[in-house]
């Protein structure tokens, strides 16, 4: 039996886990309806957002995915036109992807898709609801990132 206190704290992860599992679930469909997959809008959407011009490694990460796994992705990326990897003029091994003019168009049409499942999804909060949802995400990503920080360095 559990002896530990049934708090909204000792709920959150396993909550916030599913919540976002359904959450992704539900607009990957709705993308997918819309004829954009995983696999195409996540790596579009991350270089919009970032202006372009990230390496491979760290476009990976933003992903949570390897970097074996975007390369094979960039290329699908790259032969539909959607991106295209440059060579860092600081580091001739690296290369930094950036998004198309048709990639770019791609990015509206997927923000356009994404708004309308959202605004579905977020149809009972107020604005000002998610706003300090935001709020509180922002203040558990700092604890996440200094967690992590701490681990890189216990693991050197």
């Amino acid at each position: 039996m559990n002896d530990l206190p049934v708090t909204p704290r000792f709920r959150f992860g396993m909550c916030f886990s599913q919540l976002a599992r359904r959450w992704r679930q539900v607009i990957d469909r709705h993308l997918a309806a819309a004829g954009l997959t995983d696999a195409t809008w996540v790596p579009l959407v991350h270089l919009q957002e970032t202006g372009g011009g990230l390496t491979q490694k760290d476009l990976a990460a933003r992903m949570g995915i390897d970097t074996s796994s975007l390369v094979r992705l960039l290329d699908i990326l790259c032969r539909q036109n959607l991106v295209e990897r440059r060579v860092d003029e600081k580091d001739a091994r690296a290369r930094l992807v950036f998004l198309t003019p048709s990639g770019a168009e791609r990015v509206r049409e997927i923000r356009r898709e994404l708004y309308r499942a959202e605004e579905d999804l977020l149809a009972d909060l107020s604005d000002a609801d998610v706003e300090d949802v935001l709020t509180s995400f922002e203040k558990i990503d700092a604890r996440l990132r200094e967690a992590q920080a701490r681990q890189s360095k216990e693991a050197t």
